[in-house]
């Protein structure tokens, strides 16, 4: 049911173009017959229309790998910057999960690290259609420069976030992962959830000991579903990992083992001196950074898709 729901929500927008062009066509030729220049205002409408929802038709073509469908893993990690790098993630986690919520999208915090002036670290799990296809466009190092409001000299800082994007693989994907190869670690959740989070080992982290790819979970009271979780994202992550080996040529596909530093950035956010978000693989930049901020990242991904199937 899934996979015809899939096709049909693939095809049925195409039909809908082609029906109302066909309007639009008929029309035309009314208005022509009757010499009624009135008709004029109604043609040009539809046609708007259809070529809004065509650009986003087409865009969604360039959704063809595998798991581009598949919802998505979303975590974020700080970086070189201190307290500063904190509040980045926390900005970051925020510029997210506006964008999901926009897009009618499903979030779950999974976890989140806090740490002093921010969130050290955040895992989201996102699903909706195509989450991983879109959300894969972000995978990388994001870099702020500001004046940091924890510096009492008012000094200007930069500080680095990484964004890790895995797909949420179904039972039909296989990654096989040996007991031998894994390490489980319990530990007392952190935050807010209640006495019985707190005071029980409920909290679960996963290293993969062979790719060094470690995750955790603590959204839940109970250490079996914690596991659960945890052993749904590592094969998530591992997916990832696998798949970026076999195409390793194409530096522009490596989600994983980037430093969190200089050199490494897919895109800097300008607060002062001036104001610029400028993303260095396709060059699309804006001024409105508050915009962006506030979850209007669509430029950005759009010119990566486009980007990276050639057809810029």
């Amino acid at each position: 049911m899934t996979e015809i729901k899939r096709l049909r929500d693939s095809i049925e927008p195409w039909e809908e173009i082609i029906a109302d062009l066909e309007d639009a066509e008929a029309l035309l030729e009314l208005a022509e017959e009757e010499g009624d220049p009135s008709q004029e205002a109604e043609v040009r409408k539809i046609i708007d229309g259809v070529r809004r929802r065509f650009d986003k038709l087409q865009l969604k073509q360039l959704l063809s790998e595998e798991a581009d469908p598949a919802g998505a893993y979303l975590t974020i990690h700080s970086g070189a910057g201190g307290t500063e790098a904190c509040d980045w993630v926390s900005m970051l986690y925020r510029m997210y999960t506006r964008w999901i919520d926009s897009h009618d999208m499903k979030r779950e915090l999974l976890d989140m690290q806090e740490a002093e002036g921010g969130i050290k670290s955040v895992t989201v799990e996102v699903n909706g259609a195509y989450a991983f296809g879109y959300l894969k466009a972000e995978a990388g190092i994001h870099r702020l420069v500001r004046i940091s409001p924890f510096d009492s000299s008012g000094r200007r800082h930069t500080s680095f976030a990484s964004v890790y994007v895995s797909p949420i693989v179904d039972d039909e994907i296989e990654v096989d992962i040996r007991p031998e190869d894994l390490r489980v670690d319990t530990y007392r959740a952190s935050g807010a959830g209640g006495q019985h989070v707190n005071k029980t080992d409920s909290a679960v982290r996963m290293t993969h000991i062979p790719t060094g790819v470690v995750v955790q979970c603590q959204n839940e009271r109970s250490q079996h579903k914690n596991r659960a979780t945890a052993m749904k994202m590592l094969k998530s992550r591992l997916y990832e990992v696998y798949r970026q080996e076999q195409e390793a040529e194409q530096e522009a596909k490596a989600i994983e083992k980037k430093g969190i530093s200089w050199g490494n950035q897919i895109r800097s956010y300008v607060f002062q001196p001036y104001t610029m978000v400028k993303d260095l693989r396709t060059s699309v930049e804006t001024g409105n950074i508050q915009a962006v901020m506030d979850g209007d990242i669509d430029s950005f991904i759009e010119a990566f898709l486009r980007q990276r199937a050639g057809q810029e």
